[in-house]
């Protein structure tokens, strides 16, 4: 039993509005999720939605998972490091995807960045965690809507690190099911914008006309270029800050880095943030001087078909720390080949 020193104290958070509102709203929050999965959609799926969307924060997902996984849902679960770094996860997708009776949900940790939530059967979901370092901690979640034993689970889940690792298995026919109840998870589509009013319409009509006068005049066009369409945004991806300062160093290997990158796809592009808001000159970090040791610089990549995601996030971490030497090399104006 507790002391009674720490009994009498567990619910303090709860004594102060904002602890009682932010614990409300978390409980709300989670309940949600529960008829996600009840609906047989993978945890993962929904939660990186969430985050994406900003409806929940990194420091809810670890309780989220367990109460709704392996208390609520009774998940079994293995943990471990990771015993060598994990590169390709085509096999295991394909594997898994097998198991109709089974949901897996994968909980990766990396030191420097944070959780990943992954779900095997969506291959495109691994890109900004890929690879998988030695050493890092993974945790297995593994449940079914049927009833299977708990030991089934569990052999499950070991199976999951071993083909993760490249071996084999044997697959069981408790893995399968004879009817399928899993079901994809699909973001929520924004509404169709409204259709303008005819107010609206005669104001446009006007406005155009009067472009065309003014044309047809000489006078100049300072209209904006055309945008080429909407862009599809990556989530927003955690580097932090290991050297003492993000100094200029650091800025000038950034601005290389993301030169690289745009150079090898420019159809893409590397957007940065910095508590919350979009830095459009990296050399602001530098100049605010608030950017210290520890400190999370975000990114995230638009642009159709994202490719090389972990690779920059590799060289973004290598450009915030001691060792961003190793991308200054080269005179002015020089683009270095790193992807």
């Amino acid at each position: 039993m507790l002391p009674a020193s720490i009994r009498n104290n567990q619910l303090n958070v709860l004594a102060r509005r904002a602890g009682y509102n932010l614990a409300l709203r978390h409980f709300r929050t989670a309940q949600g999720f529960a008829g996600d999965i009840g609906d047989g959609f993978n945890l993962a799926d929904v939660l990186n939605e969430a985050l994406k969307a900003e409806r929940i924060q990194e420091f809810q997902i670890r309780p989220i998972l367990n109460i709704l996984l392996a208390e609520k849902f009774g998940y079994s679960f293995v943990s471990e490091n990771l015993k060598n770094d994990v590169e390709d996860i085509s096999n295991p997708a394909k594997i898994i995807s097998s198991w109709t009776n089974l949901q897996v949900v994968l909980v990766y940790t990396d030191t420097n960045l944070g959780i990943h939530l992954l779900n095997p059967e969506v291959p495109e979901s691994w890109e900004a965690a890929l690879p998988l370092s030695c050493d890092e901690h993974v945790v297995c979640y593994v449940g079914s809507q049927n009833e299977v034993d708990s030991s089934v689970l569990t052999a499950a889940a070991r199976d999951v690190f071993t083909l993760l690792y490249g071996g084999r298995i044997r697959s069981k026919a408790a893995y399968r099911a004879s009817s399928e109840w899993k079901q994809v998870f699909k973001a929520p589509e924004e509404p169709p914008a409204p259709a303008p009013s005819a107010a609206a319409q005669r104001a446009a009509a006007h406005m155009a006309a009067s472009n065309e006068a003014e044309s047809a005049s000489g006078a100049p066009d300072i209209s904006m270029p055309p945008s080429g369409g909407s862009r599809k945004l990556t989530a927003k991806i955690a580097v932090n800050v290991t050297n003492e300062l993000f100094h200029n160093g650091n800025v000038e290997a950034w601005k290389r880095i993301i030169e690289s990158y745009r150079f090898k796809y420019p159809q893409l592009d590397v957007l940065i943030w910095y508590e919350g808001e979009r830095i459009n000159d990296i050399n602001a970090l530098f100049k605010w001087g608030k950017v210290k040791h520890g400190t999370p610089i975000m990114f995230s990549v638009a642009g159709d078909n994202p490719r090389d995601i972990s690779r920059l996030r590799k060289y973004l971490f290598e450009g915030a720390s001691q060792r961003f030497e190793a991308f200054l090399h080269g005179g002015p104006g020089t683009i270095l080949q790193l992807f």
